[in-house]
């Protein structure tokens, strides 16, 4: 792939089988299945100079990978997807488990279209450039891409800025953490989750240089045995503070039992560690879909010609609330954190910054560009654990 192309988005106002199973509403292992394929994104730059026009009236659909109801990157989604039909009060249709195979995704497309549905979101990495393809065939219909990598005058792919909500649980973690030593299980070693994993550490090492953050990669999105394993690991490291980047519950079920506080990822995980949790990393994807989907519907949409990629500035990024053993001198220091993040006073990767082996990534003054922290490939300093070979 090329250079990578994308810039912020302004604020807006105001494991299934493959059977397609649609669910209609009135007035997954697809966790993040995007990084798996590749480490660099590229939001490629196509789309038009003038507002896009929605014909008929709007009706929405979300297709979805596998179960709607994932617990962790569908379920977020889901949310963001009936707050929009709550508040538009627009018709919407759900169809799951539709894999990342670009004929079975056009099929359910086309029959969409055929139906009248002209607003369509795909939830996955993989239905990118099938996505991009249809909105070719269909200049009429507005296609939206979670986590993809094509733009056009009728299409834009959105993700988030998840690594400034894992600084902040960083500053939490950096306060709560006794042995200096603290845990983050994750999936896979790509850009998404590694700028994450290193926002943690460096969250914790703004609260204390000498934190160290040990990291281990599940190779899944979804096994919560592997992962329940790999949290006890982590802690037998004498790590005290164990997060979790991956949807199921694991890490977050053996640090309540072990009694150490813990962070949870994509939505609220509270119910799973009611007394130890700290905070989740949370998307806020209505803060994103409700002011777009409005903008299509009243004819002032110009899809990002970079794709949205937003944050805590929007608020498609939070943290959520905070549990009961967070003191209120922590949750100071997040929020000042997060104030100087928003005003862009303070950038997580912002330098002096090095890497695991010393070697120096940005000088003092400098930052980490988009374009270089979408292919982030290797470890900060701090981060204990290996960065496997490309």
């Amino acid at each position: 792939m090329g250079a990578a192309c994308f810039r912020l988005r302004k604020s807006k106002k105001n494991k299934g089988n493959h059977e397609m199973k649609e669910r209609n509403t009135k007035p997954s292992d697809s966790v993040r299945l995007f990084a798996a394929a590749a480490t660099v994104f590229v939001f490629c730059a196509t789309s038009g100079a003038y507002a896009f026009t929605l014909e008929g009236a709007p009706k929405v659909a979300f297709i979805y990978a596998s179960s709607a109801q994932d617990g962790g990157w569908n379920e977020a989604l889901e949310a963001g997807r009936k707050a929009l039909e709550e508040q538009l009060q627009v018709p919407v249709s759900v169809t799951e488990n539709i894999p990342e195979e670009a004929t079975k995704l056009r099929a359910a497309i086309d029959l969409y279209v055929k139906r009248g549905f002209n607003i369509i979101i795909g939830t996955t990495y993989g239905y990118s450039a099938p996505m991009a393809e249809a909105a070719k065939a269909y200049p009429n219909v507005a296609f939206l891409s979670a986590s993809g990598t094509e733009n056009g005058a009728n299409m834009e792919s959105f993700y988030a800025r998840t690594y400034q909500g894992w600084y902040l649980a960083g500053i939490a973690a950096g306060q709560a953490t006794k042995t200096k030593k603290i845990g983050i299980l994750a999936g896979f070693p790509v850009g998404v989750v590694n700028w994450d994993i290193n926002s943690f550490a460096l969250g914790a090492r703004s609260v204390d240089p000498t934190i160290e953050t040990v990291a281990v990669f599940a190779n899944s999105w979804w096994d919560p045995v592997k992962e329940g394993q790999i949290a006890q690991a982590i802690l037998d490291q004498k790590a005290d503070v164990l997060a979790t980047n991956l949807s199921a519950t694991s890490a977050l079920d053996a640090a309540e039992k072990a009694g150490v506080p813990s962070i949870g990822f994509q939505l609220d995980m509270s119910h799973a560690a009611p007394r130890t949790i700290q905070t989740s990393v949370i998307f806020r994807w209505e803060k994103y879909l409700v002011p777009t989907i409005k903008e299509i519907i009243d004819g002032n949409w110009k899809p990002e010609e970079y794709g949205a990629f937003e944050g805590l500035e929007t608020g498609v990024v939070e943290l959520a609330p905070f549990g009961p053993s967070v003191s209120e001198e922590t949750k100071a220091k997040v929020e000042a954190a997060k104030q100087e993040i928003i005003a862009g006073k303070l950038d997580p990767f912002q330098g002096p910054l090095k890497k695991q082996d010393g070697t120096i990534v940005v000088d003092v003054g400098g930052k980490v560009d988009d374009a270089a922290l979408w292919s982030m490939d290797y470890f900060v300093d701090g981060v204990i654990g290996t960065m496997p070979a490309k």
